[in-house]
């Protein structure tokens, strides 16, 4: 009696409604990536990036400026006025902007790759807190459903028909499930904390809701990886590449530097002899004799094999990863239209033991255990569902190209 008590006030503070957990407005899984998308540091990290790039494309396509040099001797004529052009070298001028152009297309194709993966980051764990809630709610009505199994074992012991066996089982029992569904709810308000974490918003207590419910993903619109464009993340290194490669084709032709015209004039003659402005013609030429760019030209070769490298993990990375989310998403749906027809059997079995029981067919064990073995499904199926929901994700992800990518 006393342990039937104690399970009593367990079940009063578990078998809240896993709602009680959630505060605050709504909140929808869209509403959600929104609002981190345009909080994520990630994503302003790489938004900077891309202004970075922007920036050095202006540079290389800016033209030099001159410089004016005035200066005073002793000697006849005593003013000196010339101003110095440099030569922006055709042959150079090209592959600098060639190269920023293509280092500002991978900093764009990173800036949507992070983007989609603060997305999936957030998406994810929307549907993880989903889950959790799901399992509350199952834990706290299976909670309440040993509850009543006890209840219905004290009646019939008093009536006659039932031994202290059989309501110590279902007494023990209701304990374990109140327990349980005190669990769920903590993970409950744990999933709810990390994703208001995500959200960038304070995490010392749950002030949001979930809106939406957690379903099956739609197979129609999972991408598909049969087309030919690369995945983001492979364009992006790719154009890496590009980048770097023109770098250094760049800093070849810079071994001779760059030539300047010299114009100017002197005046000044106080003899006389020379009156007016004598005009003044000239060209400066480097001479790559100590330097001839050597540092710049093995820094540029090593970013060059570093962004083919990393190229190549790209692409073994993204393969292998479509690879093991399709196979997710083929076995969770699987498992989801196993576990749909096992639902239904296994409800069939509890009502069928519990009228079993109630007409002292069977005792109540057979009840306890047909009970655990619905739990069991009925966990199992959230667990598909979201399993299946965050593989379908994670494709999306991995299949994005530079094509169906948001700007």
């Amino acid at each position: 009696m006393r342990l039937a008590i104690r399970c009593s006030i367990v079940l009063a503070f578990a078998t809240a409604p896993a709602a009680a957990a959630q505060q605050g407005p709504p909140l929808t899984r869209a509403a959600a990536i929104s609002h981190a998308v345009t909080q994520n540091p990630r994503v302003a990290a790489a938004i900077a990036d891309t202004a970075a790039a922007v920036a050095r494309l202006t540079t290389a396509r800016a033209l030099p400026d001159p410089t004016l040099a005035a200066s005073y001797t002793k000697d006849i004529p005593r003013y000196h006025v010339t101003a110095e052009m440099p030569v922006d070298q055709i042959w150079n001028r090209g592959s600098r902007v060639n190269a920023a152009e293509a280092d500002l297309q991978s900093s764009r194709y990173k800036l949507r790759y992070e983007v989609a993966s603060v997305t999936l980051d957030v998406d994810s764990a929307y549907t993880h807190a989903l889950a959790a809630v799901e399992h509350s709610r199952l834990s706290a009505r299976n909670a309440a459903d040993a509850d009543s199994l006890r209840r219905m074992a004290e009646s019939r012991r008093a009536a006659g028909d039932a031994s202290d066996l059989d309501v110590e089982l279902a007494a023990l029992a209701a304990g374990q499930q109140a327990n349980t569904a005190a669990t769920d709810s903590l993970e409950v308000t744990a999933s709810l904390l990390e994703l208001q974490g995500l959200l960038g918003t304070p995490a010392e207590q749950v002030n949001i809701a979930l809106a939406d419910s957690l379903q099956p993903p739609d197979m129609a619109r999972v991408a598909s990886v049969a087309g030919s464009a690369p995945p983001l993340l492979v364009a992006s290194g790719a154009a890496t590449v590009e980048a770097a490669a023109a770098n250094l084709r760049l800093q070849h032709r810079l071994v001779l530097g760059s030539p300047a015209f010299i114009v100017g004039f002197d005046t000044g003659d106080p003899t006389g002899d020379e009156p007016g402005l004598l005009p003044t013609f000239g060209i400066s030429l480097p001479l790559p004799i100590f330097n001839r760019n050597r540092g710049p030209i093995a820094e540029a070769a090593a970013e060059r094999d570093r962004a083919t490298a990393e190229l190549a993990t790209a692409r073994l990375e993204s393969t292998l990863g479509i690879r093991r989310a399709q196979a997710t998403l083929l076995a969770a749906n699987a498992r989801i239209a196993r576990d749909r027809e096992t639902l239904q059997n296994a409800a069939r079995v509890v009502s069928m033991s519990l009228t079993a029981y109630r007409e002292g067919a069977t005792p109540v064990a057979s009840v306890l255990e047909a009970e655990r073995t619905a739990r069991e499904v009925q966990r199992q199926y959230v667990d598909d569902v979201a399993a299946a929901a965050i593989a379908a994700a994670t494709l999306k992800l991995l299949t994005l190209t530079p094509a169906t990518a948001t700007p």
